[in-house]
């Protein structure tokens, strides 16, 4: 025990402690399912009441059901799908990974035919937990628009292909853009 601490304090630093590796323990190895494509197990490492929240696209995912559509839907786009964790924070609220995605787009995803199209981005992952331990939920954030101009469906806007898809998807935008181009500001 370090000479600073008490030993309540040295067993509550250690409870705490002990706590914190589980957390982590659980993520790697909900990471450790996902790789598998494991459904089943992925599904184990969620508590009873599991959320699911995919920031980017506003989606919240309630229940141990709608986590699992979730999953399986994500399984049929990315059949090859590989998370890479990056870098590990675990505290006493939660986990966070930063990982890198990869994978290729070979099944339906958001109403998009596969594509085919390798994809792979970083993202970044909150883990909550419930009073049992396992997950309560996940929330993920990461660059959409990264993955869309990986699958083709977005090109930077100063490129040529970029700036024929803004006229054609936009016409209404860029004519009043040019409008105010052409008569200065308001």
């Amino acid at each position: 025990m370090p000479p600073f601490l008490t030993a309540p304090q040295a067993t509550m630093t250690a409870t705490l402690s002990d706590r914190i590796r589980a957390r982590l323990e659980v993520v790697e190895e909900h990471v450790r399912r996902e790789n598998a494509h494991d459904l089943p197990g992925i599904m184990t490492t969620f508590g009873r009441q599991a959320w699911y929240d995919d920031e980017p696209w506003g989606e919240h995912h309630n229940g141990r059901d709608a986590v699992l559509r979730y999953y399986e839907d994500l399984l049929v786009a990315l059949p090859d799908l590989r998370i890479d964790i990056v870098h590990r924070l675990a505290a006493e609220d939660g986990v966070v990974l930063e990982v890198r995605i990869s994978g290729t787009h070979l099944g339906s995803w958001r109403g998009l035919p596969p594509t085919g199209r390798r994809v792979e981005f970083p993202l970044c992952g909150l883990f909550k937990f419930d009073e049992e331990g396992k997950l309560a939920g996940e929330r993920i954030y990461y660059d959409r628009g990264t993955v869309l101009h990986q699958v083709g469906l977005y090109h930077d806007p100063q490129s040529l292909p970029g700036r024929l898809e803004t006229l054609l998807a936009h016409p209404v935008t860029v004519a009043r853009s040019y409008v105010r181009k052409v008569t200065g500001p308001r």
